[in-house]
């Protein structure tokens, strides 16, 4: 699919400033997209939105349906949580008590008997299986009774009568969520602005998806992983990146027509305009590490569903509005499917002055139209941290490392460094590319304590949230004149 040429901001919206220890989907949400619009942009793209599980990561989710019920906006609530950062532990506590408090007022009308309807697909699994989780402290799936772990008819029945209130409050939360975003998602289209959001290629092995359909997991009897995702050693991390999810049986996908995944980019495009497709590497070869593994240092590459999977997609949902995350280790395997699929993919800007071979992909000058440049993404430091890192901040790039590629940076961008992040989104938006997004750290010119994520690290991420004292007015005017300029 082609994309015309315009800009966007990356903000999940987590990050937003707000009352309740938390970004939601409330005012905050509406005053920045206004911020958005006034500063010439014209996408949005968020994380995934799913009920946040391990690590309290957006790629760790409870169910690849479901929304997070940290991002509902409680009217009239306030709370002594920092502003500054989120605080998991102390937001999901206040969370919850707000949404016990709000449910316990809410009368059942036709438009929530209708929602309930039309998600019969995956909304009472998902709140059979949280109602399941808070009955057994939280405990993965795999530890609960026997008969729950295994879905007996009997065992779940009665469990289901004894906890019927409870089931009743995850099913209210999921219609409050999506009232909200389709609230916000409304106001985005009557400014022009695109929504993109993200579909991890992998589900949490502890989720309702894996728990309700394990014939589609390679896990052995017990539920337990028998392999596990993962990417091997890379920019990121020298022992690799072991994510712990569980792998696809694709044979028995095949076997029913990728339904399942079918109806997963279904329910992303009733909720965006355009889909990043994370880790698009694994649908030509995945990187599969034994279950029992604690690095990813010993798997092997083994064939993903290739076009076979997209050509399932598009017969049932019509050309698809997808962006390939290609970034790792990239053959011409992955190339060439993305290259038949017409799917634009991404140009990283902190990765163009490195030594290695594959930074040229990386730098403007050889960017094709059809491509989507970040200045850095979820993953990466901020474009300040990064240019002020030192060998202790990277673990795979040395002294000697650090100061070539920032010699070959001030030598290509034609800078002393001074104003990085504004030198590094001026070269984005410059470029041919008919794409760019920016985080908004970026905009902000934040370092590296404002990081989203940083892969491998077990906590302290996903935690950053802006104030709106640091968004001055001159910043969308600065931004808006770049996009005029730059035909974006």
């Amino acid at each position: 699919m082609k994309f015309t040429r315009a800009a966007g901001v990356l903000l999940h919206p987590t990050s937003l400033p707000g009352a309740n220890g938390i970004g939601d989907l409330g005012p905050d949400a509406f005053r920045f997209l206004e911020f958005v619009a006034q500063a010439g942009f014209t996408m949005w793209q968020m994380l995934p939105l799913g009920p946040t599980g391990y690590g309290d990561s957006p790629y760790q989710c409870f169910s690849a349906f479901a929304g997070n019920p940290l991002l509902i906006h409680v009217p009239g609530a306030t709370s002594t949580l920092p502003d500054h950062v989120v605080d998991f532990s102390g937001v999901i506590a206040h969370k919850r008590a707000l949404l016990a408090s709000a449910f316990e007022r809410f009368v059942p009308d036709a438009r929530y008997e209708r929602f309930v309807r039309e998600q019969q697909t995956w909304l009472p699994d998902y709140a059979l299986f949280m109602a399941l989780k808070h009955a057994h402290d939280g405990v993965s799936w795999t530890c609960w009774a026997p008969e729950l772990a295994a879905r007996s008819e009997s065992a779940l029945a009665v469990f289901a009568a004894a906890h019927r209130r409870q089931i009743e409050q995850v099913q209210w939360e999921q219609y409050a969520f999506f009232s909200q975003f389709h609230a916000l998602k409304r106001a985005c289209t009557q400014h022009g602005i695109r929504l993109m959001g993200d579909v991890p290629i992998y589900v949490a092995h502890d989720s309702a998806d894996v728990w309700a359909h394990r014939e589609l997991f390679q896990l052995d009897d017990t539920g337990h992983l028998i392999v596990q995702a993962g990417v091997p050693p890379d920019y990121f991390s020298e022992t690799g990146q072991l994510w712990g999810n569980p792998i696809y049986r694709w044979d028995v996908l095949r076997a029913q027509g990728y339904t399942w995944w079918i109806e997963r980019m279904r329910a992303a495009l009733r909720m965006f305009d355009i889909v990043r497709l994370d880790h698009f590497r694994g649908f030509e070869a995945y990187w599969e590490v034994p279950g029992a593994d604690t690095t990813a240092m010993h798997g092997r590459w083994v064939k993903g569903p290739g076009i076979d999977l997209f050509r399932a997609l598009s017969v049932e949902l019509g050309p698809l509005p997808i962006i390939a995350e290609n970034l790792g280790l990239i053959t011409p395997e992955v190339e060439t499917l993305r290259e038949q699929l017409e799917y634009p993919g991404m140009s990283i800007l902190q990765f163009a002055f490195g030594g290695d071979g594959m930074a040229k992909d990386f730098q403007p000058h050889t960017f094709p139209r059809e491509r989507v440049v970040y200045t850095g993404t979820h993953d990466n430091d901020t474009t300040v941290g990064w240019w002020n890192a030192d060998a202790g901040t990277d673990s795979t790039r040395t002294p000697d490392d650090i100061e070539k590629e920032k010699a070959f940076a001030r030598k290509y961008l034609g800078t002393d460094g001074a104003d990085i992040h504004w030198t590094l989104m001026r070269a984005a938006l410059a470029s041919v590319a008919n794409t760019v997004l920016i985080p908004m750290q970026d905009i902000l010119g934040l370092g590296s304590a404002a990081r989203m994520n940083l892969p491998g690290r077990q906590a302290d991420n996903w935690q950053f949230r802006f104030t709106w004292d640091q968004l001055t007015p001159d910043i969308a005017a600065r931004l808006r004149g770049m996009m005029s300029m730059y035909d974006r």
